[in-house]
């Protein structure tokens, strides 16, 4: 069984979606407000239950990452909980890169500067 596999059982047992938008990867740090959204990237998707969205937050380092356990697969509304902000760049297309400004709630993108509110 896929990690998305287990998201989608899930997902099938609630009743009520705010958005329906897919599931994504987080960090537990995200997810347990030790930290706050710092990176988010769009990849392509795995399966039909993951909209490719990833997000890591600021004081995640890569040996954190690389560790199974602390990568979450959750409903795009539990990012949206978190960060309101990503809703704003959810239709971005695979391939976004950004880092996001928690104190000015700006979105940059990593390959060219743009900033996205």
């Amino acid at each position: 069984m896929g990690l998305f596999d287990k998201f989608k059982k899930t997902e099938e047992k609630k009743t009520l979606k705010t958005h329906n938008l897919g599931g994504c990867v987080i960090t537990k740090s995200l997810d347990d407000g030790t930290s706050k959204l710092k990176w988010i990237f769009r990849e392509e998707s795995v399966n039909p239950v993951d909209n490719g969205w990833r997000a890591l937050g600021d004081t995640d380092t890569e040996e954190y990452i690389n560790v199974p356990e602390n990568n979450l697969v959750v409903d795009f509304d539990r990012l949206i909980e978190i960060e309101p902000a990503v809703l704003a760049i959810y239709d971005m297309p695979v391939g976004t890169d950004m880092e996001f400004d928690s104190q000015r709630k700006v979105f940059i993108d990593s390959n060219t500067g743009k900033e996205y509110r």
